[in-house]
């Protein structure tokens, strides 16, 4: 007789998660390798001030090191369970793409954009193994963190050596549809979760704030271009994040 109790379900919901990280992982290697644009290190706003090149797109990076730090100080001293490691390396991750973007930025090029990308897909492959054993199966942190990791700093050196982004931008966009399907398929353990999605939605923002980079630029009368809000936003996603952590509540 097929189950139908609680451990056939949580099958059907792993299943469907499954499906959506293995599915679009193969939609996006089944397109043409994708090459970076030499254009993208062209950055409308590159002004010199107080003797920093590209001054707004270095100094927009302190409030991710100033998260990361606060993050990584808090997940070490307040927070236990398999998870902790997770989210600790989340936040580490935060802290070191303020280092990286910032070193990038200051001479715009292939060569110094992999220090940028390297926290980055760390930050999101502990995010998504946290968030993996935290909604779906506690194990799931354990067994997956550091695979996960590997896979996120594998697909920047592959882009790296070989000009392919593919498997990056899987590993930048994959948690993006996959977050919003946890949250739908599985009980939620924590108060605060709306957070959470508050926070996808300024990562969102951020990924726009990039893309029109010269139109904002031109709309807030060269004051400030869309690259520079982007690393705000994005870190304002990140302290949306740290703020959930601090006062959710377990539901239990």
């Amino acid at each position: 007789m097929t189950g139908t109790g609680p451990a056939a379900t949580n099958l059907w919901q792993h299943a469907l998660v499954l499906i959506l990280v293995i599915g679009s992982l193969l939609l996006l290697m089944m397109q043409a390798p994708i090459k970076q644009d030499l254009a993208y290190h062209q950055f409308i706003d590159a002004r010199t001030m107080f003797g920093i090149p590209n001054f707004h797109n270095v100094i927009s990076n302190i409030p991710f090191l100033l998260i990361g730090i606060i993050g990584s100080i808090f997940c070490y001293r307040k927070m236990t369970g398999s998870s902790q490691m997770a989210w600790l390396i989340f936040f580490m991750g935060i802290a070191l793409v303020a280092l990286g973007s910032a070193y990038y930025h200051l001479e715009p090029g292939n060569e110094r954009l992999l220090w940028d990308r390297l926290p980055m897909t760390i930050g999101f492959m502990g995010l998504f193994a946290a968030l993996l054993g935290e909604l779906a199966e506690p194990r799931l942190t354990r067994l997956l963190l550091l695979p996960l990791v590997a896979v996120g700093i594998g697909s920047v050196l592959i882009w790296h050596w070989n000009d392919d982004l593919r498997l990056y931008v899987w590993v930048q966009f994959m948690p993006l549809l996959v977050i919003p399907a946890l949250l739908m398929l599985y009980r939620k353990p924590y108060s605060h979760l709306y957070l959470l999605v508050l926070a996808l939605v300024f990562y969102l923002l951020a990924k726009l704030l990039e893309a029109f980079d010269a139109q904002i630029f031109s709309l807030l009368q060269y004051e400030m271009a869309g690259h520079a809000i982007k690393h705000v936003f994005a870190a304002i996603g990140s302290a949306m994040i740290l703020w959930m952590l601090r006062i959710r509540k377990s539901l239990e």
